[in-house]
């Protein structure tokens, strides 16, 4: 276990070492097992954490209120739009002056090209730490969660488990590519084998797609890529398919739209979730497209555990809050 982690930056899913992950979640299952038992756990006592959010939230703005009222400190909820950013706030003067405000910094910025750039700016600055709700590359406290969701669901040892993250349809609009560039990076350092599947225009940044390889090699897991649904899903143990954006072959977001449109059967159903191992798991970060993305059955079927997953978002977070303030 790594017990210092005091003042750290988590931005990218490896700015924490395997081990510092692993020390995440042993904190993240005992501030749940506080949390259900009613024990107080208030180790952010007068302490101040500032939520920049460029992009609108459900879960990621409830989770880290909650979470840091239950660790004893305040969340400050502060909309991009509402602030002087557009009129000359650079992400220097926000580094500077919000970590001599808040005891750490947490945003999320997802505009393709962007968001990643704007945090390091930020945390070059900062004096405290600055936390990665979401960007245009990574989404790691997603990823924790999704980690936990797992363990909790498959058990420590997830060596040859087969992990599908998989391309699925959505009309609603071109969605980040972080939680998939998230998962594919971290989980081959947990053993899993994974799986990659989406249609030839979805690719992945190239860089990601060379850590995802490289930590596969590192740790004795597999990393595959295929463009079919059904050959990802045959005999895995989790599916974790959601959709994500063109945004590697077509920046464009008009004709990203355009070529979406042409993937409509990229659907999780029954029918390809029974390709899947009897007790595989279904796993979404949510807000899913409803019988676009995935049907209903599969959702709130028995194999579904987004639930367990949007409330293990909370547990991770205030782990790595506790952790790092």
């Amino acid at each position: 276990m790594q017990t210092w982690l005091h003042g750290r930056d988590l931005i990218g899913d490896l700015d924490f070492s395997r081990e510092e992950v692993e020390t995440v979640l042993d904190v993240a299952f005992d501030l749940k097992r506080k949390r259900a038992l009613g024990e107080s756990h208030a180790y952010l006592r007068d302490k101040v954490l500032a939520m920049l959010f460029f992009f609108s939230s459900t879960r990621t703005r409830g989770s880290f209120e909650a979470g840091m009222a239950q660790l004893g400190g305040h969340a400050g909820f502060i909309e991009s739009k509402s602030t002087q950013i557009s009129h000359g706030d650079t992400p220097k003067e926000i580094g500077e002056i919000f970590g001599r405000y808040y005891d750490g910094i947490a945003i999320r910025h997802c505009d393709w090209g962007v968001g990643n750039g704007y945090l390091n700016g930020v945390a070059k600055a900062s004096r405290v730490p600055v936390l990665n709700m979401q960007c245009d590359i990574y989404h790691p406290f997603q990823c924790l969660a999704d980690l936990m969701t797992i363990i909790e669901k498959k058990g420590k040892d997830l060596r040859k488990k087969k992990m599908v993250v998989s391309w699925a349809f959505a009309a609603s609009y071109q969605k980040p590519m972080s939680v998939p560039q998230s998962l594919v990076v971290q989980m081959p350092r947990f053993g899993l084998d994974v799986t990659l599947a989406h249609p030839p225009e979805f690719k992945l940044m190239p860089e990601i797609m060379n850590m995802a390889q490289e930590q596969a090699k590192k740790f004795g897991g597999k990393f595959e890529v295929v463009h079919s649904m059904e050959e990802a899903f045959k005999d895995a143990d989790i599916v974790y398919a959601k959709s994500w954006g063109a945004m590697v072959h077509e920046p464009d977001g008009a004709k990203g739209a355009e070529i979406i449109k042409k993937y409509s059967s990229w659907i999780t159903d029954e029918r390809k979730m029974a390709l899947a191992k009897p007790d595989a798991i279904y796993m979404h970060p949510l807000p899913a497209d409803r019988n676009v993305e995935v049907t209903d059955g599969v959702m709130d079927g028995p194999q579904s555990v987004v639930y367990d997953e949007a409330e293990n978002r909370m547990h991770a977070q205030k782990a790595v809050m506790a952790l790092t303030m």
